[in-house]
């Protein structure tokens, strides 16, 4: 089908059929990942980082594809998880910075946006590695520009980007060695030439032959159902509502609705969003505003509900009207004797505000804390072990399940601190945390500790120091690191061959710092070869983490041998409960 120019509804459409084909080959991504690891997650990530920007285009659909393309670029940002959710965000960040203020794009126009994207995605990762995602969205950029010259129709444009894309996609194994030797291509690579498929496959057909009907019909209504997403659930401190006394609560109505500006008495009223948010500080706190041509979300907590019903009324009617007297919620907790308090939901996806500077300002001095930290884990003992280190929010995450840029937005904006040092724990995480502290450095002060392994965050846990200046703390958080060595043992999810090793299906695998290093059908014997791999001189602290499938007898057995092989090491054996994983090691010298 024949297209010379590209709108809002058109685009809207593609992303869908994109997110679709992604969404059913998300399994085939994951089994892409190099190592033969049952954690692989780069098709995960990618499906739920789409996924977080398809539902922010069915509420916000635009036949101008500037806007559209915002909309899309804001929900990838919020939603983005993993390295290659990271990536792909990115990439349509730069995409809609180019069609920003354009109704339509033409051809020369559409490759112009792409080839944006990938400068925006190279900027954002510090090493880029070619053979990968990046290389992939690069060459089918670049021949996106050059075919420009030739053609005007955006139907056969985007046919081309998509054979260069799987071009290039087959050039990772040569890019790449580990790709070769275990016999695939890049797992991002792959996921963006399905978003690619997508796309073609809706321009040239109207759809791909797999979508659903309702969903690509969707695109020009922006009334169906978004598609449900993973939250990362936040874990409060337990004593944070213990020490709230339930009067404390100021502004104690929460309340969250939405403004169609094309309805009502007042339908088309200009919004001036800068008054709008003072008009709500004046009794109110925790202000979220968002807005388009057709649609104003709000969140805040007030004392003053009917007054800020009334301020919504000049601009739209108020649908979707949610209103909670969180004293009530507080007594309620309190007299159920539990300790946490729920985490508010109804605007989870949707991108958080910059803190209001007014709303900063009013929190009395002494209430600050100098620093906040947040620590990502996964296993009920490993969180315990952060708590007892002092970290003030655990996100669950980690190998399975990684943490959206938003989850890690949502945990910095739960503190009242001056200093927020984050700790990613996993390196398909760390770049998540490095675009929440981006999205609030004008308003935070956030250090990310590029931690890539529990043991290691837990080292710099340990290293941090209340009474020290941050410059100090962060060098100290910094150094700890080094003095880790991290290893794993999980089971093998396929027959491979890595760096001269045969790794047999079922059989178990030890991993220290990315590399497999042991493997064997027998747990005990696979932990004992990862141990010596890693221990040098005998005289270190090694501690090991039991996960959820690591029986008692086991444990048992790994311990004697410890014990009778490096007699002067410090052996110290905690309860992680964490999944995948059967032990987790750290050896400290």
């Amino acid at each position: 089908m024949s297209k010379r120019s590209l709108n809002g509804v058109d685009f809207t459409a593609m992303v869908l059929a994109g997110a679709e084909k992604l969404h059913n080959h998300a399994e085939h991504v994951n089994s892409l990942n190099v190592f033969p690891v049952p954690d692989g997650d780069t098709g995960t990530n990618m499906n739920l980082t789409m996924t977080a920007g398809v539902a922010e285009l069915k509420v916000n659909s635009s036949a101008v594809i500037g806007q559209a393309a915002t909309v899309l670029s804001k929900g990838l940002l919020m939603g983005a998880r993993g390295n290659s959710g990271v990536i792909l965000s990115q990439l349509f960040r730069g995409f809609s910075r180019s069609a920003a203020s354009r109704d339509e794009l033409n051809a020369a126009q559409f490759a112009a946006a792409l080839q944006q994207g990938v400068e925006t995605a190279y900027k954002a990762v510090v090493k880029p590695v070619e053979g990968t995602i990046l290389t992939v969205a690069r060459e089918a950029a670049k021949h996106a520009v050059y075919y420009a010259r030739r053609t005007t129709d955006i139907t056969e444009l985007m046919g081309e980007v998509l054979k260069q894309a799987q071009a290039t996609l087959a050039q990772t194994q040569e890019m790449l060695p580990v790709l070769k030797q275990v016999g695939v291509v890049d797992s991002g690579g792959q996921g963006l030439v399905y978003i690619y498929e997508g796309f073609y496959d809706y321009l040239q057909h109207g759809g791909s032959s797999t979508s659903d009907s309702s969903i690509v019909a969707s695109a020009s209504t922006g009334q169906a159902a978004a598609p449900s997403v993973t939250k990362v659930a936040v874990d409060v401190p337990l004593s944070a509502q213990a020490k709230l006394e339930t009067e404390d609560i100021e502004f104690l109505y929460d309340m969250e609705f939405f403004i169609n500006r094309t309805l009502g008495a007042s339908a088309g009223a200009r919004f001036d969003e800068e008054k709008f948010r003072a008009a709500l500080a004046v009794n109110g706190d925790s202000i979220i505003v968002i807005s388009d041509d057709e649609i104003i979300k709000v969140h805040v907590h007030s004392r003053a509900p009917g007054e800020v019903l009334n301020l919504a009324l000049q601009y739209g009617e108020i649908t979707q009207i949610h209103i909670l007297n969180m004293r009530e919620q507080h007594r309620d907790l309190l007299s159920a004797g539990l300790d946490i308090a729920p985490p508010p939901e109804l605007f989870a996806d949707i991108p958080q505000e910059p803190i209001n500077p007014q709303t900063e300002a009013s929190i009395p001095a002494e209430e600050v804390a100098a620093y906040g930290m947040i620590a990502v884990s996964s296993g009920d003992g490993i969180a315990e072990i952060f708590r007892s280190l002092g970290v003030d929010v655990i996100l669950a995450g980690g190998q399975t399940m990684n943490p959206s840029t938003e989850d890690f937005v949502k945990a910095v904006e739960s503190l009242s601190a001056r200093h927020i040092y984050i700790l990613p724990n996993n390196s398909n995480i760390v770049l998540a945390a490095q675009q929440a502290r981006d999205l609030l450095e004008d308003q935070r002060q956030i250090t990310v500790i590029p931690s890539k392994s529990i043991p290691q965050g837990i080292a710099a846990a340990f290293a941090f120091q209340e009474d020290e200046d941050a410059d100090v703390n962060t060098a100290n958080l910094n150094e700890a690191l080094t003095h880790v060595k991290s290893g794993q043992v999980t089971l093998a999810v396929r027959d491979t061959t890595m760096d001269e090793m045969s790794i047999r299906q079922g059989h178990y695998i030890g991993i220290h710092n990315s590399k497999i290093v042991a493997t064997a059908s027998e747990l005990v014997e696979t932990c004992q070869q990862l141990l010596g791999a890693m221990v040098e001189d005998g005289q270190e602290v090694i501690t090991i983490l039991t996960g959820s499938e690591a029986s008692e007898e086991e444990t048992n057995q790994l311990a004697e041998w410890v014990e009778a092989t490096y007699p002067d090491a410090e052996l110290e054996i905690h309860n992680g409960g964490q999944p995948v994983y059967h032990y987790l090691f750290s050896v400290e010298s």
